[in-house]
C-alpha cells in the first residue's frame, strides 16, 4: 500500500507542473523527440529534460534513443491509475451524499409528520 501511495505522489506531483502537462498534451498527439518538445516551450533544454525526468519517473512517458535523436511517447496506463484514484474517491463521496440526502429526507418526513401533531 505505502509503494502505491509513492507511485501515485509521484504521478500526481508530475501532473502538479503546467509545463509537464503541456508536454503530456503535445504526447498524446504522437511520440515527439525531446528537441521537439523543447522548441515551443519558453525554457531551456536542460529545464525540458528535468521536466522529462520527472515525467518519466512518474511513469506518465517513455522514452527511446534511436542514434542522436530520442524520442518520447506518452504511458496512458499511468494516467489510467490517477483515474481510478479519483474514480474511487468520487464513488465514496456519491455514497455519502446519497446517505446524507436520505438522511435528510427523512428529517424532512418527521418534521412534517410532527407538524401534523395528534
Amino acid at each position: 500500500m505505502l509503494n502505491q501511495s509513492s507511485d501515485l505522489d509521484r504521478l500526481f506531483h508530475a501532473l502538479s507542473d503546467p509545463a509537464r502537462r503541456a508536454i503530456l498534451e503535445r504526447l498524446s498527439l504522437a511520440p515527439v523527440s525531446v528537441s521537439g518538445l523543447a522548441r515551443p516551450l519558453p525554457m531551456s533544454l536542460p529545464a525540458v529534460l528535468q521536466h522529462l525526468h520527472v515525467l518519466d519517473g512518474a511513469g506518465l512517458i517513455r522514452s527511446e534513443k534511436v542514434g542522436r535523436v530520442r524520442t518520447c511517447a506518452i504511458e496512458p496506463a499511468a494516467l489510467g491509475r490517477a483515474e481510478q484514484w479519483i474514480n474511487a474517491r468520487r464513488t465514496e463521496w456519491e455514497h455519502r451524499l446519497d446517505r446524507l440526502g436520505e438522511y435528510l429526507e427523512t428529517l424532512s418526513r418527521e418534521g412534517a409528520d410532527d407538524d401534523r401533531g395528534p
